[in-house]
């Protein structure tokens, strides 16, 4: 599969794209009952995500949208994990990959880009959060070096979330 990896640019790619990407890459997620806000947000939510970013990236083909991650290199607001307003940690979100093309690499693709930029910006610990019963990414992550690193409860969330963080 050929695919290019860059960052994203509203005037080339579409937030309605991006979006409807998110809300399919999340619906497993849904469909098991947990409330990730990804799984139904509007436009309007995914364009604050990103002005909220550091940096985001998208993979795509000739034709498609295949996959996002965003990149904060530090805290959006105070009720993010206790371990995100570490100096030394920045953290990933709004991270998915094209249902039918999950495990084909464009995810890890993604991961080592934000993996570059945090040690480029002198970043100690990559970190991310996820549903503790989404034993499936919790497993994607661990295999990739991340380690659990303490629990959150979002505000809006019905779930209570593992945080995971890699030394870099």
């Amino acid at each position: 599969m050929t695919f290019d990896i860059m960052e994203f640019e509203n005037d080339r790619d579409s937030l309605d794209d991006l979006t409807l990407l998110l809300n399919k890459a999340y619906g497993k997620l849904a469909d098991m009952g947990l409330d990730y806000v990804a799984a139904t947000q509007g436009v309007e939510t995914t364009a604050k995500r990103i002005k909220s970013a550091t940096a985001c990236w998208v993979a795509r083909d000739s034709r498609h949208l295949l996959a996002t991650i965003c990149y904060y290199a530090r805290i959006r607001f105070a009720t993010e994990p206790e371990w995100y307003h570490r100096n030394e940690v920045c953290h990933f979100g709004q991270f998915a990959v094209e249902p039918a093309l999950q495990g084909t690499g464009i995810g890890s693709a993604l991961l080592e880009i934000v993996e570059t930029r945090a040690r480029t910006e002198g970043k100690e610990e990559l970190a991310c959060d996820t549903a503790i019963a989404a034993t499936h990414l919790v497993a994607f992550y661990e295999k990739r070096g991340f380690r659990e690193v303490g629990h959150h409860r979002w505000p809006h969330a019905n779930y209570d979330s593992c945080i995971l963080s890699k030394s870099l």
